[in-house]
């Protein structure tokens, strides 16, 4: 139950769920369609502007100047500023790494790239990772980063609406790429001296991957993935896979068609957890804080279609729960994480986006 608040932008609504009572916070509601969330060590946050902007709030106030220094980004369908992610030694190197869609020769395609932010500017930009090839279409981007604890980054992709790009292992799109942090190709990659591979993919046969989390007190990186009509993914990421788009697939096409009549096949791997009809799943994290022991451990999921977020209850590496949440607020969920606080943090998706603290 969702009571109303008394004023937009100091809003704290109270929500009741199955299993905790938490309190809404509205900390801005002046970002355009912001799309990522990262943690500053002094408590500051950064988020990203689908449009091509990066925002700061400092001391929980957002700053009205966007931070100069990004390189140039194409803003246009669903490209843009997308994923910000701090360097695993940030607090000595002062390096962020941002994904976003870049114009080439022959089109649009995700690039990954770092700099050193000193709190007011980014410099020393350097491009570490292009999707190739770009493509004229402006869809399918993914794009979530995770430094995980092998020491390697991992960067999701969509497949650019072209489904067939994600059973291609000589193209990007559609696939997991996993990179030492300098931007070099790992020598223990699943595809590393294979001919005709290119050696940068980790795992392949995605359509849409706009969600990542490490699952804490283990090396489990999960994923999750946009189906077309029905059929949105989470897995469990393994070195190699085929996660199997457009082979098998649990949705439909927009169209109504049918994109594949198997679910299933040898040597693809099975989802975790499929929803039918679609969430539009975006943006992913398991609780690791103590503000709310009921839901440590729990998977939580941004839905922009359906306006909520979603929370998983998992026993071993099965969903035996679930429960819709912040359905009340009709906003488009784009991000969630984890905050260092023990805080739930979320991003709505819209021209006047809110960026929001669920606390006890």
């Amino acid at each position: 139950m969702t009571h109303p608040a008394a004023g937009f932008g100091a809003s704290r609504d109270v929500e009741t769920s199955q299993q905790a009572t938490f309190r809404i916070t509205t900390l801005t509601d002046r970002l355009s369609h912001p799309w990522s969330l990262a943690f500053l060590p002094n408590g500051d946050m950064l988020v990203t502007e689908r449009a091509g902007r990066l925002r700061v709030l400092r001391n929980g106030v957002l700053d009205p100047a966007p931070i100069p220094g990004l390189p140039e980004i194409a803003a246009g369908g669903q490209g843009g500023l997308l994923d910000v992610a701090l360097h695993p030694k940030f607090s000595e190197n002062r390096l962020i790494y941002i994904s976003y869609a870049a114009r080439g020769k022959r089109g649009w395609g995700t690039e990954v790239a770092h700099a050193r932010f000193d709190g007011q500017r980014l410099t020393d930009v350097k491009v570490i990772f292009r999707a190739m090839p770009k493509t004229g279409s402006q869809v399918h981007f993914g794009s979530r980063l995770l430094f995980a604890p092998d020491g390697f980054l991992y960067i999701t992709l969509g497949e650019k609406g072209d489904m067939r790009h994600a059973q291609f292992l000589f193209t990007h799109p559609g696939s997991v790429i996993r990179l030492n942090l300098d931007g070099s190709v790992p020598e223990t990659n699943p595809f590393v001296g294979k001919e005709g591979v290119l050696p940068e993919i980790y795992s392949y046969g995605h359509r849409n991957v706009q969600g990542m989390a490490l699952r804490h007190g283990t090396k489990q990186i999960w994923t999750h993935e946009h189906g077309p009509r029905g059929g949105d993914e989470v897995n469990i990421l393994k070195a190699g896979a085929n996660y199997g788009w457009p082979v098998i697939t649990y949705g439909i096409d927009y169209s109504g068609a049918i994109i594949s009549d198997k679910g299933a096949a040898p040597g693809m791997e099975q989802p975790v957890v499929y929803w039918i009809p679609s969430i539009a799943p975006s943006g992913m994290a398991f609780y690791s804080g103590d503000k709310f022991p009921q839901w440590k451990g729990d998977l939580f999921v941004g839905a922009l279609a359906g306006a909520h977020l979603r929370r998983l209850e998992l026993e071993g590496d099965k969903v035996v729960a679930q429960e819709t949440l912040l359905a009340g607020l009709g906003e488009r969920i784009r991000d969630v994480r984890s905050g260092p606080d023990g805080c739930l943090y979320v991003l709505t998706d819209s021209s006047r986006g809110r960026l929001i603290r669920l606390e006890p």
